[in-house]
């Protein structure tokens, strides 16, 4: 591809060519204002009603942006910035905004959901949790009713009739993860009054780039019929024995073990198994045990409270409420931490992030850093960037790296630096990579008298206030990932500006330099000025990508530091191979979940012709011949044919539970196929195509079996009576994707050497 062709396939350039009328159009939006400033509040939602009723899209759009800014100066004494118009026009041309910390996106997106929803659409502004879905909708609640559209939130606590009233309205507040729990729970609704979420319109995701990309990939799980999942103490015992680098292998990426000749040897002797031949279940429960003992790590990966496991996001930094492992990791872990095995259960649907946003009819979005993943966000959702620059320039000092040998080194040069600019009277927020830093550094920082404020996963309850008060002179605040707290740290007016603003301390780089410039951007908000740096030790994870930078550590001085420029160059190189790999990884579960997300709306949409216009009762009755007509004899049409959709319901779902699980253990053993000359994803989707070929006869015949030999009352068929029973309770849980393909695809290679 030539120079021009980049340039003009750059991220952003399209969008930037949509919008190149705004600038011309910006008089005319003045203009407008102040005609509009002149009229009475009840006279705004009529003129908004009547803005997309006629004209052209841009005189539309130049209307409703001197309108929409009017509405919000009265509404919540909040007159948008230019940079806020060019934001909201971006959102209604279906892009994603990038708009910096502290620049108004909550505004932004009201606005845009206010302007879908009188153009007659229906609109879910998703945020990624319940506090800031709740928290924005009442904060721009004022705004909705003066431009007279309805406006609504939903949340974990509330109850299905809440909810179901909730999604009625025109712009409906939620945390992603609770209208894709709905939406599956919608899968096995029996009756219209019962549907939560319904049509899946217009979103605007907020963190679009965590959302759309970081947890894209994450699938969101219902279950039933409750069950244990099963884990061998002494396997995690003998596995606790096993020596790294003697008995098994970590992969350079930190994603895959294996064992060694001498840890097959050793675990095949003391369990009397033969790994490799018929006893796969075996070689299953070790290397779910091996992972749970060499890659999954307490305080970092996860926490133990009140004697349970609860998962730390990775893009957030906090605990993921309802998220578990699958494939018995979770289980594994929770035997390696000597607890009690939980509940799993029968999967009976799932879908990613990924299918749930792909099911609305236009995807649009807002971040601070949407740039960096520009090319992932057009290859996986056609979506193109508007990038909007900062109301105020950016004069924040962004420091080069500070590279030392060891972790120890690192926090003491940390802490150093902490003490010098607190002495000073800067405040300083310092943001770590799990919460075992984080606890490390402030206990450190403790010790030489500096009190500090922790937010991490085991206490995120005074969040806001902790993040609201960290721009005050002299304040310390260590964090996990700042990414969607929701809250900006400004400057109190104590001297903090002349003293140089907000200091930020990375303590070491991101897998992704979005969540570096996630944290970087909390300091220079709005003009303000402010100072990032990030401080890295060669034992941090990340570079355990690049071996060759190890050789630098003999050219620390007596601090640690290392000042090679080239050591410079190669901790960049690790970060950009570990966004690499993250793609690749999105791009491979896509892959494997395309064919599935397209096969769940085949049966969704069979199931709803069932439900509705009593499709496969003809078949059925076909089949049932001669019992057919005795039933239709002792019975009115309108009990058989309710008795048979009773059926033929409860038969679709049940194949369904069958194909996601055979699927699903399809998937896990998948790789092995490459010893057979396969191509893993071809070899799935054509088991996938073959399993799911007979599905409708299969249901069709699992039917008429039920209906030859079931008796019938006037009030049908008694279903639980013949075995055909609903779980009694469904919960839904985020799982994490399958952890085993990079571990089989090493054992496979070991097999073929």
């Amino acid at each position: 591809m030539g120079f021009l062709a980049r340039l003009l396939n750059r991220p952003g350039a399209q969008a930037e060519k949509k919008l190149g009328w705004l600038e011309k159009a910006r008089p005319e939006i003045e203009r407008l204002g102040r005609s509009y400033a002149e009229l009475q509040d009840e006279e705004i939602a009529k003129t908004a009603a009547e803005i997309f009723e006629s004209g052209d899209r841009r005189a539309q759009l130049t209307k409703y942006a001197a309108l929409a800014r009017e509405a919000a100066e009265r509404a919540l004494d909040e007159r948008p910035y230019d940079t806020q118009i060019t934001g909201l026009l971006g959102l209604l041309d279906g892009a994603v905004v990038q708009l910096l910390t502290g620049e108004g996106k909550t505004l932004v997106g009201a606005m845009a959901a206010a302007g879908y929803a009188l153009q007659g659409r229906q609109v879910h502004l998703v945020s990624v949790n319940d506090y800031l879905a709740v928290r924005d909708r009442n904060w721009m609640k004022p705004l909705f009713d003066l431009l007279g559209v309805e406006s609504a939130s939903v949340s974990g606590a509330d109850s299905e009739e809440a909810r179901r009233k909730a999604y009625r309205a025109e712009i409906v507040y939620a945390s992603v993860t609770e209208v894709g729990f709905d939406v599956l729970r919608d899968r096995f609704v029996l009756d219209d009054a019962h549907i939560r979420v319904g049509s899946r319109d217009v979103v605007i995701v907020d963190e679009a780039d965590s959302v759309l990309i970081d947890e894209a990939r994450v699938p969101l799980v219902l279950a039933g019929s409750t069950s244990k999942e099963d884990a061998d103490s002494a396997i995690a015992a003998l596995v606790e024995e096993l020596v790294p680098g003697e008995h098994y292998e970590v992969s350079q990426d930190r994603k895959a073990v294996s064992l060694t000749n001498e840890g097959i040897d050793l675990v095949e002797e003391r369990l009397d198994a033969d790994l490799f031949g018929d006893d796969s279940a075996t070689l299953a429960a070790v290397s779910l045990a091996l992972y749970a003992k060499a890659l999954v790590h307490r305080d970092v990966d996860y926490l133990v409270v009140d004697g349970r496991v609860k998962l730390i996001s990775d893009s957030r930094g906090r605990v993921a409420e309802l998220q578990r492992w699958p494939d018995g990791l979770q289980a594994a872990v929770e035997v390696k931490e000597r607890l009690a095995t939980t509940e799993s259960g029968e999967i009976l649907d799932q879908m990613t992030v990924e299918e749930l946003i792909h099911g609305y009819s236009t995807i649009c979005g807002m971040t601070g850093t949407a740039l960096a993943v520009g090319d992932d966000l057009r290859e996986f959702y056609g979506l193109e960037i508007v990038p909007v620059d900062p109301h105020l320039e950016v004069i924040r000092v962004d420091e080069p790296d500070r590279l030392y040998t060891r972790q120890e080194s690192k926090e003491r040069a940390i802490v150093g630096e902490v003490a010098e600019q607190h002495a000073a009277g800067r405040p300083v927020l310092i943001g770590t990579r799990s919460v075992a830093e984080s606890e490390s550094l402030a206990e450190r920082l403790r010790t030489r008298g500096i009190a500090c404020e922790v937010l991490n996963a085991k206490d995120d309850s005074a969040e806001a206030q902790i993040i609201a008060q960290a721009g005050r002179s002299g304040a310390v605040t260590v964090s996990t990932q700042m990414a969607g707290r929701g809250t900006d740290i400004r400057l109190a007016d104590d001297g903090v500006a002349e003293a140089g603003g907000l200091l930020v301390i990375g303590a070491g780089r991101y897998q992704s330099s979005r969540l570096d410039d996630q944290l970087r951007g909390r300091a220079g908000r709005q003009g303000d000025p402010g100072t990032s740096v990030f401080f890295i030790s060669l034992e941090d994870e990340l570079l355990s990508r690049v071996p060759e930078i190890q050789r630098f550590v003999e050219e620390g001085d007596e601090h640690g530091f290392i000042a090679s420029k080239r050591a410079a160059q190669l901790v960049e190189h690790a970060q950009r191979m570990a966004e690499g790999e993250n793609t690749a990884v999105h791009r491979d579960t896509w892959r494997f979940n395309e064919l599935m997300a397209k096969q769940r709306e085949l049966v969704l949409a069979r199931r709803r012709e069932v439900r509705d216009e009593n499709a496969g009762a003809d078949e059925v009755r076909r089949r049932l011949g001669d019992r057919a007509e005795e039933l239709s004899e002792e019975f009115d049409a309108a009990t058989v044919d309710a008795a048979i959709t009773e059926v033929l319901l409860f038969t679709i779902d049940s194949r369904w539970v069958d194909h996601l699980a055979f699927l699903n253990s399809l998937r896990e053993g998948i790789h092995l196929r490459t010893l057979a000359r396969e191509k893993p994803h071809e070899a799935f989707n054509a088991e996938s195509i073959r399993a799911f070929s007979t599905f409708w006869d299969d249901v069709v015949a699992d039917s008429t079996e039920v209906l030859e030999d079931a008796e019938f009352t006037e009030d049908g068929i008694d279903l639980p009576a013949y075995g055909l029973k609903r779980p009694s309770s469904t919960w839904t849980y985020l799982s994490t994707e399958t952890v085993f393909g990079s571990d089989i695809e090493t054992i496979v290679k070991k097999i073929g050497r």
